[in-house]
């Protein structure tokens, strides 16, 4: 039965390029379960979006002496680059700063607003004597009150990971000019978690037990202090606040950032031509939701988003007067380190997406990832354990088995599947272990378990490797045609299916293979960047266009006499030399 997936994907801020634990936080783990379900033959939506608004953006375009939107707009390019060449397959990847996401947030204010969830408040505010403004929370470092980590955000600790209040940092100074700021007085909406905190909970407590321990521990303690959050702020870059006498005020980030998923759901079915078709997401109760996140992002998406959403009930009348979808999982990573260290682009300790891809190839950057991906802890990248995987693994397993089995075809059968002859019972077996593999993968990347289902996949490489060192094809063409046939016949088989369990983790090798084995069209679909034009300006966007696949996740149904296409080696080994070359880099 076909299922609606909808796959949520953390919005980068427009203030820096996107590096490894970006990736391997929200982006990569998001795609693999995309591509997974899309060759399950479910109705997938993938969205996100660059977020365009909020301090640090207006931060970045200070120090650059330029404007937010020039800021924006320059990191969307990049953005949209990066996942164009790293194969991160959005239905719609767009940004916070479209009329159809301000419309929508304005909207959901409204609702929440006429539901009795918003009420205004006058609160202490930093404010700057110097600048003569008041100082938004990612303007204000000090002391986190918590931890007393000394260079908090005004906004969230990164050390102890909490949310925090800017009014009570310990020595807060200000991110322009080193002043001290004082408390003043201004008013604002706040969002009335008190009063939605049972139905959060209600929500929280049914059906969760496969969340991530990670996260069900940081969501508990966050809902047992719920309180009114203040959702607007005093800033000149972002959505209006949509009522008279509000001028000067926009909607706080973290309430209008994830509207985004949204607002992006209802952008991608208006560009489609049907624009009722998010419905199908966002209102069906069958459908599916997940966010994929860092863990910094989890109590904006396990309780304030739930929490938005409940509290704008019956936004846009869903059919029957339904509410809109909750979030069904939020699969949080932890942190991804550089050599040992806490990767900082002030410092410039990691490694940057568009960077890598000026000198390597993208999926040994997806397979590295995902062996290293922080599901339950944090983890470590190490330039020495790239290329140690990148050639035992995809090079010396994965691809020497392509190679040599393609090579001895090309070589002895006229680059075609060899037709068999009788399968004994090595080969059955091999060939059942490998069709018997479908379920269990499929199963581990449903439950967001990637690098579990990855080594799986990998573990299914080297059996086949061992049944060809077993079976030694190139010794028995000298006496045995039919066996050699037979042979290589089930390894081109094994292979054909190894390369659909690989395909959502190393989708470039995987359309190469796809073609290398004689088949035609594409595994997945293409990506393309497009210029949509609103009524003021126009935006770029990343699509991607499915109607092509035409792969399904089974296993292989090669047929004897299909005629190879190109043939080339997979992978490339790389010299030992670049683990010293990249480190030096790092810290420069």
């Amino acid at each position: 039965m076909t299922e609606n997936i909808l796959v949520c994907v953390a919005w980068p801020y427009a203030n820096a390029d996107i590096h490894v634990g970006n990736i391997v936080g929200s982006h990569l783990p998001a795609d693999i379960f995309a591509r997974y379900q899309r060759l399950r033959g479910n109705h997938v939506l993938m969205v996100s979006g660059t977020d365009s608004h909020g301090t640090p953006v207006t931060v970045r375009a200070d120090a650059e002496h330029t404007t937010p939107l020039a800021v924006y707009e320059g990191y969307q390019e990049r953005f949209l680059n990066l996942f164009v060449q790293l194969g991160i397959s959005f239905d719609l990847f767009t940004s916070t700063h479209t009329e159809n996401h301000f419309k929508v947030s304005q909207d959901m204010f409204l609702a929440l607003l006429q539901n009795g969830y918003l009420y205004r408040e006058t609160q202490q505010m930093l404010y700057s004597e110097t600048a003569k403004r008041f100082l938004p929370d990612r303007y204000v470092e000090g002391e986190c009150y918590i931890c007393h980590y000394p260079d908090a955000r005004g906004d969230q600790c990164d050390n102890c990971g909490n949310v925090l209040d800017a009014a009570l940092l310990i020595n807060p100074r200000s991110k322009i000019d080193g002043s001290r700021p004082v408390l003043r007085e201004t008013e604002h909406y706040f969002l009335d978690y008190g009063k939605l905190a049972p139905a959060i909970q209600d929500y929280l407590s049914h059906g969760k037990e496969f969340w991530r321990s990670n996260v069900l521990a940081f969501t508990r303690n966050i809902v047992s202090e719920l309180r009114g959050r203040p959702i607007t702020r005093d800033l000149d870059w972002g959505i209006p606040v949509p009522l008279e006498g509000w001028d000067g005020k926009c909607l706080y980030v973290w309430f209008e950032a994830v509207i985004g998923y949204l607002s992006a759901s209802i952008e991608w079915a208006h560009n489609l031509g049907q624009p009722e078709a998010w419905k199908q997401w966002w209102y069906q109760p069958e459908a599916r939701t997940y966010y994929f996140i860092g863990k910094d992002n989890i109590p904006f998406h396990t309780v304030f988003w739930p929490g938005q959403l409940l509290g704008a009930g019956k936004l846009y009348g869903g059919p029957d007067d339904e509410a809109l979808n909750l979030p069904y999982d939020v699969p949080a990573n932890e942190f991804m380190n550089m050599e040992g260290k806490k990767i900082s682009g002030s410092r410039n300790w990691g490694v940057w997406g568009l960077d890598y891809l000026s000198r390597y190839d993208p999926d040994p950057l997806r397979y590295y990832l995902t062996v290293q991906m922080p599901e339950s802890k944090d983890t470590d990248w190490s330039w020495g354990d790239y290329w140690r995987r990148n050639n035992d693994e995809l090079v010396a397993t994965w691809g020497n088995l392509v190679n040599r089995s393609v090579s001895l075809t090309v070589k002895h059968f006229n680059g075609e599947v060899p037709q068999p002859g009788p399968l004994d019972e090595v080969d059955t077996l091999l060939l059942t272990q490998i069709d018997q593999a479908f379920e269990p993968i499929g199963a581990e990347i449903n439950l967001c378990k990637f690098k579990a289902a990855l080594a799986d996949a990998m573990a299914l490489a080297r059996d086949v490797n061992k049944y060809v060192d077993e079976k030694a094809p190139w010794f028995s063409i000298k006496t045995d045609r039919e066996r050699t046939a037979t042979t290589l016949y089930v390894t081109l088989r094994a292979i054909d299916s190894l390369k659909v369990l690989f395909a959502p983790f190393l989708p470039f090798t995987g359309q190469r293979l796809h073609a290398m084995l004689g088949y035609s069209g594409d595994l997945f679909g293409k990506q393309i960047i497009n210029d949509y034009q609103e009524s003021t300006r126009t935006h770029r966007a990343l699509t991607y266009d499915g109607s092509t696949i035409g792969v399904r996740w089974q296993p292989s149904q090669l047929p004897s006499g299909q005629k190879f296409g190109p043939v080339a080696p997979l992978f490339k080994k790389l010299d030992e030399k670049i683990v010293d070359a990249e480190r030096a880099k790092l810290g420069k």
